[in-house]
């Protein structure tokens, strides 16, 4: 995985633990999706969709990191 790639989904996962708009539950499966993507190195559309999925309220996470 790029090093690129890796920060992001670091930023991403620091973010989830952050909100106050994700239920704990939301948080947990959001962050273990993240962390199976690193190890998987699974493409960054994919990961966003898959996030999205789990809840809208990565939503505002994402484009607050500017990754629309």
């Amino acid at each position: 995985m790029s090093q690129t790639n890796s920060t992001h989904l670091e930023k991403i996962k620091e973010a989830v633990h952050q909100s106050d708009i994700m239920s704990d539950e939301e948080k947990s499966s959001s962050v273990k999706l993240i962390e199976e993507w690193v190890i998987e190195d699974k493409a960054m559309g994919l990961l966003t969709e898959q996030l999205l999925n789990i809840s809208a309220g990565i939503k505002p996470i994402l484009a607050e990191l500017g990754w629309d």
